[in-house]
């Protein structure tokens, strides 16, 4: 364990999958670059299981970790680490091995990792931001975001208060959604409608969004890709706004297109969609015998 870091943050940069080992696809989907953010692993409310299955489907050249990869904050009241987060891990750390780019930028919630800069632990280098370079030309920040972010920034006893308060509304959210699935109703986010119906919530977000975008531009850059506020996001014009969302309920990340297009990528509508691409070959030989 490097010193300092605590070791579920550590076993992002170190683990091997040994113990769940990355499961084997005939091909994968490629993309230039893909960005994730707010994974959440140690969280009982990621949805670690669905990404390991996406990423087993995925490769890239470059691969951007946008902070809140592990979730410091709830393994610190509840230890919660299971077969799927291993798996997550060891994909992550099978593309770094196998000369995929991966750049992880760690957010508040793995803070922990931020004294690291300029580290590279199994082919994952640590950076506390980056710029993107885009195949169409167009440059990007990267951050987490959570520096812009007054409440993270100077108040840490009152976010982790409404961190807690956070995941009581995610147990109410599961339990509501397990309900209406008997019912056969699709799922619907409670927290997310909460969030949207809160007016300094709203307020936060718009203030949020347009000090990224007022970075970027004092830096001559083209846009932001962030996280942070778990509200995926693209939005193009002068400057162009990138938020990857989360793995607890958006189930999103950016994407990188061959031609050089950024777009907003439904992570579970994907993950149908390869899915069903390996059933075909196995549908026809069946059909043919």
């Amino acid at each position: 364990m490097l010193h300092g870091l605590p070791a579920t943050t550590a076993s992002l940069f170190r683990a091997s999958g040994r113990h769940s080992p990355p499961r084997r696809v005939a091909a994968r989907r490629f993309y230039p670059a893909l960005f994730l953010s707010d994974l959440h692993l140690g969280c009982s409310g990621s949805r670690a299981e669905p990404l390991a299955r996406l990423l087993e489907r995925l490769d890239c050249r470059k691969l951007y970790l946008v902070g809140d990869i592990v979730d410091l904050w709830q393994l610190r009241r509840r230890f919660f680490w299971d077969d799927a987060c291993d798996r997550v891990v060891g994909r992550l750390v099978e593309m770094a091995k196998s000369g995929c780019q991966v750049i992880f930028i760690p957010g508040n919630h793995d803070d922990a990792a931020r004294r690291y800069e300029g580290v590279e632990i199994a082919g994952i280098e640590i950076k506390l931001y980056d710029v993107h370079t885009c195949r169409s030309g167009k440059r990007l920040l990267v951050t987490h975001g959570d520096q812009y972010d007054l409440v993270v920034k100077h108040s840490r006893a009152f976010c982790l208060l409404g961190d807690a308060a956070y995941g009581v509304l995610l147990r109410i959210n599961s339990f509501y959604n397990r309900l209406r699935a008997l019912c056969g109703r699709p799922y619907w986010s409670l927290s997310h409608y909460v969030k949207l119906k809160v007016k300094s919530a709203c307020t936060f977000i718009s203030r949020f969004e347009e000090t990224l975008l007022h970075e970027a531009q004092r830096a001559g850059l083209d846009g932001v890709v962030c996280g942070h506020i778990h509200k995926a996001e693209e939005r193009q014009g002068e400057l162009a706004y990138y938020n990857c969302g989360d793995w607890v309920e958006s189930c999103t990340l950016i994407a990188e297109g061959a031609d050089g297009r950024v777009a907003l990528v439904d992570g579970l509508k994907l993950l149908a969609e390869l899915e069903a691409e390996e059933r075909e070959p196995a549908l026809a030989a069946a059909l043919a015998s």
